[in-house]
């Protein structure tokens, strides 16, 4: 059974840092391309940053280049996202995503790629 689980959001003062992680099961996650996406209240489900099979590929939103990084851990079956100065504007809920390599293999953060749906964690930026 595909399952995707977010997990380290939480409350942080802006300037701080939180590492996401999204544990999967199911398939193995160095084989898929992967990315993060965040839901803000009121907005569109906005890409972050997404990391290709080809894991020397990834890219990150403007919003955020220079202060997140995505990565993943074949060994824990894992992929994370390094969050440094963080800024109220990054409130949002957190998904991570996934895609088989036979329907894509590329790094790209338009939502409608992507297969595999974690349910979300919540990350609020107090200023």
């Amino acid at each position: 059974q595909v399952q995707l689980v977010e997990s380290g959001g939480g409350l942080v003062q802006s300037g701080g840092s939180l590492r996401l992680s999204c544990e999967v099961s199911g398939f193995t996650l160095d084989h898929y391309a992967a990315a993060w996406f965040r839901r803000a209240p009121g907005k569109e489900r906005e890409g972050v940053s997404c990391v290709a099979v080809n894991e020397g590929n990834t890219h990150y939103a403007d919003s955020v280049k220079g202060r997140f990084t995505i990565s993943r851990d074949g060994a824990k079956n894992t992929m994370y996202l390094q969050m440094n100065n963080l800024k109220p504007e990054d409130t949002a809920v957190y998904y991570c995503a996934a895609v088989p390599p036979a329907m894509f293999s590329l790094c790209e953060l338009l939502p409608q790629s992507y297969v595999y749906w974690g349910q979300g964690t919540q990350v609020t930026v107090s200023s």
